[in-house]
């Protein structure tokens, strides 16, 4: 019964959030606001205590917002807007996770890739690791990084295997991390150009994609040049489990989600959030549809996804609208109360202002600060882009930068979590160790080229 009342609620919302996204309905903002209420009520019991301690940290904040804020019902509708606008992008990608990560195809795929000679394990994987993180996102980890695991384990020598399978684990995490500097289906990406204005997701797509190709080839660079010693000769190579036209299902599936979402961008001129949240829920139903088989086994499954499925995920739900939610009422709070104005940057050099994040979202995650939290906290607090001199869309492709370093780098973060467990060792040692010598590289040579882009501007 909880599930099933959590699934509806999750439903309800989404439905709500995409008529205000696409029709601009206020009854559409309110709608999806009570049911995101509903859903904290019902969810928030049933999670762990961090989770609890997230939505009381919010409750703390709203007392406060009506304390101090002669404003706060419209603070609040902002928050309760950001926490359904988090839970509707999250169930949208859920909703194509859940026939992808069940299909034969694609594990095909993934199988090919994971058994790629060593000369070209690493590249296959960062690269099909990026790849399978546009429509899996985490999941990617959990599908590619299994099949890693299983095929590490069949080595007998101890110092290979697990040489073996931290490579290989590190080659998808860091793959997954270069897709959240650009990916229109990532939460970094979305989030960041809703609250920095002036940006959109076709203006950032060139630097942002120019930063992920250096998280790629710093992480190749580094396997390559720093292999670590083996104390006996190395195993004979095995030949690859399938073939190159095992990869067609997944190319032809990005093909048509990169190619219907900037259809519908140009045709629709809607915010490209607004057209995920609901073209990716109609190409999960009509791929659930085309492996059903029958009318019946459709509605089966589409229940199943929405009664059973969603409602599995209310523990992260519960932490990532949490996250929005006090992100975005700290900001109002943390606003000079005095004057209301946006922090004073004018004198900050522009290169500076651009480089920050690069590095300061990395250091908030190591102290467990999610970067949903802290990009909706801290972006409204700074003035608009175009007033310092800035492109918006440069600074967004910044911000997104500093994400991913923080999904690499952060202990808290699922990447870490996900990797450490099947790697065998904390998350801390995953960010802090594995990650160290990727993390630094990677974050000087976003800087530079962001000082560079400044002198352009």
């Amino acid at each position: 019964m909880l599930d099933k009342i959590l699934g509806a609620l999750l439903v309800f919302i989404g439905v709500a959030v995409i008529v205000r996204e696409w029709l601009g309905s206020e009854i559409g903002a309110l709608a999806a606001a009570c049911g995101l209420v509903a859903f904290l009520a019902v969810a928030t019991p049933f999670t762990s205590w961090s989770r609890k301690a997230f939505v009381a940290i919010g409750l703390v904040l709203a007392g406060l917002t009506v304390a101090l804020r002669d404003d706060w019902p419209a603070v609040f509708g902002e928050a309760a807007a950001q926490g359904a606008f988090i839970a509707t992008f999250f169930i949208a990608l859920a909703s194509l996770r859940t026939p992808a990560s069940a299909s034969p195809a694609i594990e095909r795929c993934g199988q090919y890739l994971a058994s790629q000679p060593p000369g070209k394990r690493y590249m296959a994987l960062t690269i099909g690791g990026h790849l399978f993180a546009l429509i899996l996102n985490y999941g990617s980890i959990t599908l590619l990084g299994g099949l890693t695991e299983a095929i590490a384990g069949k080595e007998k020598n101890e110092e290979i295997r697990e040489i073996r399978n931290r490579r290989m684990l590190l080659a998808v995490q860091r793959g997954l991390c270069a897709s959240l500097c650009w990916s229109p289906l990532a939460f970094a990406t979305a989030i960041t150009t809703s609250v920095v204005a002036g940006s959109s997701w076709g203006g950032t797509a060139p630097y942002a994609i120019l930063f992920a190709l250096v998280f790629l080839v710093t992480g190749w660079a580094l396997d390559t040049l720093f292999k670590p010693t083996l104390s006996a000769p190395p195993p004979a190579r095995q030949t690859p489990i399938g073939s190159m036209r095992d990869l067609a299902p997944l190319l032809t599936l990005l093909v048509l989600l990169f190619a219907g979402v900037g259809i519908l961008e140009y045709l629709t001129g809607l915010r490209i959030i607004a057209v995920v949240m609901l073209f990716v829920p109609v190409i999960s139903i009509g791929w659930i549809a085309s492996e059903s088989g029958s009318a019946a086994e459709t509605l089966r499954r589409l229940k199943r996804l929405s009664l059973v499925e969603l409602p599995s995920y209310r523990s992260e739900l519960v932490l990532l609208v949490m996250a929005g939610i006090i992100g975005t009422l700290g900001a109002a709070l943390i606003q000079p109360l005095t004057v209301g104005h946006a922090l004073d940057l004018s004198g900050v050099p522009v290169w500076l202002v651009l480089v920050a994040p690069v590095w300061i979202i990395p250091l908030l995650g190591q102290l467990g600060m999610n970067p949903i939290l802290s990009v909706s906290m801290l972006a409204p607090l700074l003035p608009a882009p175009d007033a310092l001199g800035l492109s918006p869309n440069l600074f967004v492709a910044a911000v997104t930068a500093g994400w991913a370093l923080a999904g690499a780098t952060s202990p808290f973060t699922a990447t870490t979590l996900l990797v450490g467990r099947l790697g065998h060792v904390s998350a801390l040692k995953v960010g802090l160790v594995w990650n160290r010598a990727f993390t630094l590289w990677v974050g000087a040579a976003v800087s530079l080229i962001l000082v560079g882009f400044a002198g352009l501007s």
